[in-house]
């Protein structure tokens, strides 16, 4: 985290970079703002930053009026940062605290409820009934501003008890109610429709992002990798089912301009409104510092031709942890393509249906289902099914499970352990589920091949150490290694050792669209 000094020059120049990232509250108006707000800068004795705005909101600060600090993308700090107090804002934002209360939150975490409040309340400034209610309150802020659900149906989709708390909470925090607040919304709002959606359970809004952003990568990536019925994509837009708490739900994700994305939902229960931002803020990485990567990887010549074409690259995230394993799984040493057929009839096998919408009318099937029924449906080696079935009916037990909020190393052990997974699928699924910025696959042949291409060693062992130079954004290093390798040569080979003899063989076979990020890669 930045100092006082820069941080007090941060808000100086009112630098959007940091909006979202801390929280900066003047203690002769009682206000907290985001850094790039248009109020005159106040006099350095006046200012006191707080890392979130839950700790704000605790030492008695309310939200400014003006530049709506709530409204910022999220920190990616929680990304960046793989410790309790990490992992811990990662499970609050997915709802954990509503869900199980704090107490499992603190079992998940691995330690009491009274250790995990004072921990956070010593790191963060705010325990973990305030993080939520922070959290909570800007949900209910993002959904009064930007959708017209009556005030009940906000108070419950942001998770709030009651809509008494919401409205003590929602005074509290910004100074006025919530009748208020809507009230005080552009008349024409971008993003959400004319006309309120008549369909119960119907969500509009915009989220926003840290500009640039190679939003058209991203969906190239989850056009070449759409499992029919379950997920659609077009070169503008992806949409697809999933099962919350509450029962299943549908999303959409479409660029809505260079720093929102638009967000539609179709969901059963209200409530799970705040899982599924938080999801689809990891799916397309939303909260990640398109700048300080950029900059911190431009320092290297071989990466700037890489940069300069693809700025703003992001790493796509997982929507559910689960069945991001057993799609790392079936995707081993395989095409993108290959993987996908395998999907698409895993899922049409045991996909429980839904009511169709928009080209999808399925589950991704249970990870009972896969380990009672896989080994009927899934083909190839006999050993890499009963890894599968076997994986599967782990998580299905309990005995293994997999969220954002894991310590990035122990989950890596636990995936280890299993039979069937080595070092690229369980650092694959550290990359996607976990949100850890600083992962390498030298086992990977598309990284490889796109290192190949940039005249970084292609060898394991060669682009191994000199990937340390990019540290802490080796996963970045490996998005643009992926998309080097899409690119089509300026020149001759470098060398022998520039396209892994595997590479035309193995999950490289594989088309894909020219943005795309190249593929889920082969285990060395």
């Amino acid at each position: 985290m930045p100092g006082f000094d820069e941080r007090y020059s941060a808000i100086h120049a009112r630098d959007a970079r940091f909006d979202g990232q801390f929280v900066t509250a003047v203690r002769t108006t009682g206000i907290y703002c985001r850094p790039s707000c248009p109020a005159r800068t106040p006099k350095p004795g006046n200012v006191e930053f707080f890392d979130t705005s839950a700790a704000a909101h605790e030492a008695g600060y309310r939200a400014c009026k003006r530049c709506l600090p709530e409204a910022a993308p999220g920190s990616p700090a929680w990304d960046l940062r793989g410790d309790t107090a990490g992992r811990a804002m990662r499970l609050i934002a997915d709802g954990v605290v509503e869900r199980e209360g704090v107490p499992g939150l603190a079992a998940r975490l691995g330690y009491s409820s009274r250790h995990l409040s004072r921990l956070l309340t010593a790191e963060l400034g705010a325990g973990p009934l305030a993080l939520a209610r922070a959290h909570r309150a800007h949900t209910a802020r993002m959904l009064l501003v930007g959708t017209d659900l009556p005030i009940s149906d906000v108070a419950f989709s942001a998770g709030f008890a009651s809509v008494r708390q919401f409205n003590d909470t929602v005074r509290e925090v910004f100074g006025m109610p919530p009748q208020q607040l809507r009230a005080r919304r552009p008349a024409t709002r971008p993003g959400t429709r004319p006309d309120p959606d008549p369909d119960a359970g119907a969500i509009d809004l915009v989220l926003p992002v840290r500009p640039p952003f190679d939003v058209d990568g991203l969906f190239a990536w989850m056009s070449a990798r759409a499992i029919a019925g379950v997920e659609t994509a077009t070169a503008t837009s992806f949409a697809r089912t999933i099962a919350l708490p509450g029962g299943p739900a549908w999303f959409r994700l479409r660029a809505a301009g260079p720093d929102r994305v638009r967000l539609d939902a179709r969901l059963t229960r209200l409530g799970d409104l705040t899982a599924l931002v938080a999801r689809a803020r990891r799916l397309f990485d939303l909260d990640a510092d398109p700048v300080a990567v950029d900059e911190a990887l431009g320092h290297h010549p071989e990466l700037r031709a890489s940069l300069a074409a693809t700025p703003g690259m992001r790493v796509p995230g997982a929507a559910d942890p689960h069945e991001m394993l057993i799609r790392a799984m079936v995707g081993q040493q395989i095409s993108v393509a290959a993987a996908r057929t395998a999907l698409v009839r895993l899922t049409d096998a045991l996909g429980e249906r839904v009511p169709a919408h928009e080209g999808t009318d399925r589950l991704f099937p249970t990870m009972a289902a896969i380990a009672e029924h896989g080994a009927d449906v899934l083909r190839g080696p006999a050993a890499r099914i009963r890894a599968l079935t076997g994986a599967a009916g782990l998580m299905a037990s309990g005995e293994l499970t997999l969220s954002p909020g894991d310590d990035a190393a122990d989950q890596r052990a636990r995936l280890l352990a299993l039979p069937g997974v080595g070092p690229w699928t369980a650092d694959y699924v550290r990359m996607r589920v976990t949100g850890d910025p600083d992962v390498l696959l030298p086992g990977d042949v598309a990284a490889r091949t796109g290192a190949a291409a940039l005249g970084i060693p292609a060898d394991p062992v060669g682009l191994v150490a000199w990937s340390a130079r990019a540290a802490p954004w080796r996963t970045y290093l490996t998005a643009h290694l992926w998309r080097a390798a899409l690119r089509p040569p300026a020149g001759p080979p470098a060398g022998p050792s520039a396209r892994p003899p595997a590479a035309q063989s193995a999950r490289q076979s594989a088309p894909a669209p020219a943005p795309a990020l190249a593929s889920e890669g082969v285990t060395a």
